[in-house]
Order: C-alpha cells, then sequence, then structure tokens
C-alpha cells in the first residue's frame, strides 16, 4: 500500500512540473517570444515562404523601433493577418520615390539586402515622384521584394500599435538557422 501512495504522489509531482512548465511556456509565447511562418514572398530573397523566424514582443518595451528591423505586424486592411516588413521611413522622416528608388529625407536609402536591379514601384499611397511624411507614432514599412509585396506604398505608414515584435532569428530550415543582423544606413 505504502509503494501505492508513493508510485501516486510521484505521478502528482510529475504532473505538477508539467504543468508549471507549460504555463511558462505560455506565458513566454504570449508576452515574450513567439514563433512566426514566412507566408508568400514579399520578403525574399532574405525570408521564403514556409520558413519559422523567432519574434521578439518586448524589445519595443525597452527601445525604439530602428530602421532596417524586419517587424511583424497587424494587417491595416484585417488584423488577423500578419505582416512582415522592413522599417523604412521613422517618425517625422520624409520618404520620397524618385527614380525607381527611395529616398529617405532626400537621401538615397542604401539597401544591400535588395536583389540587384530590383525594380521599386510605386502604390497608391506613395507614387513615383512623390513624397510623404512619416506621422508620429508610424513607420513607414516596404517588402524586400518589391514588385510582388503589399506595404506602405500601398496602404500608407503602419501604427505602432499594431506591431507585435521584431523579427531576431530564424530557425526553420535548419541549413538557415542564425541570427539577424540590422543593416546600417548611411541615413541621418
Amino acid at each position: 500500500m505504502d509503494r501505492i501512495k508513493r508510485a501516486v504522489a510521484a505521478i502528482f509531482d510529475f504532473l505538477q512540473g508539467i504543468v508549471v512548465i507549460m504555463a511558462i511556456l505560455v506565458m513566454i509565447y504570449l508576452y515574450i517570444m513567439s514563433p512566426q511562418e514566412i507566408n508568400g514572398a514579399s520578403m525574399e530573397p532574405n525570408f521564403h515562404n514556409g520558413e519559422f523566424i523567432l519574434t521578439n514582443k518586448v524589445l519595443y518595451k525597452f527601445r525604439t523601433p530602428t530602421r532596417g528591423d524586419v517587424v511583424i505586424f497587424k494587417s491595416p486592411a484585417n488584423k488577423e493577418i500578419d505582416y512582415i516588413k522592413r522599417i523604412i521611413g521613422l517618425p517625422d522622416e520624409t520618404v520620397c520615390l524618385r527614380d525607381n528608388t527611395l529616398y529617405v529625407n532626400d537621401q538615397k536609402v542604401d539597401e544591400p539586402y535588395l536583389a540587384p536591379d530590383t525594380p521599386i514601384y510605386g502604390g497608391s499611397y506613395l507614387a513615383e515622384n512623390n513624397c510623404i511624411t512619416v506621422s508620429e507614432g508610424t513607420y513607414f514599412m516596404v517588402g524586400d521584394n518589391r514588385p510582388h509585396s503589399s506595404d506602405s506604398r500601398e496602404f500608407g505608414p503602419v501604427d505602432e500599435i499594431d506591431f507585435i515584435g521584431v523579427a531576431i532569428a530564424r530557425y526553420w530550415p535548419f541549413s538557415q538557422m542564425g541570427v539577424f543582423q540590422r543593416p546600417t544606413y548611411n541615413i541621418n
């Protein structure tokens, strides 16, 4: 009888440990970090359909979003859909599209992560030879695959309230596993 009591106690201890671990994992998933699957080709050649990345949900509690950050955010048109894009324009900056090139505050944006000769078409919000000023609390977001990306050129700057988090690492496929490096820019 004593053996049975010890076995039952051991099982309950084990289950209690599992519940605590699961609670910790749920808290991490909801508030600190979560996995995201890349859907679509808007960020190629740097992020491909079917890849899995980790999203840091707390980083922007400690610092402001920075140009070059790859951000996951709620679609402006449908909050049930998540988008992944790169920050190009910060609040109070002027973003222009001239001669197939993005300019921020009249300085050409050097983007080494783009495929060579990537065309940068205008959209209904930011057309060729036009400029916009990014309002406070919003960010101008673009996909790396400019011809195949619905981004701020179409729907305008994204409110920081809609940010889910910043992409920090790729974990699938294993051959591409690694931490993302934010590019440096020549813009003041």
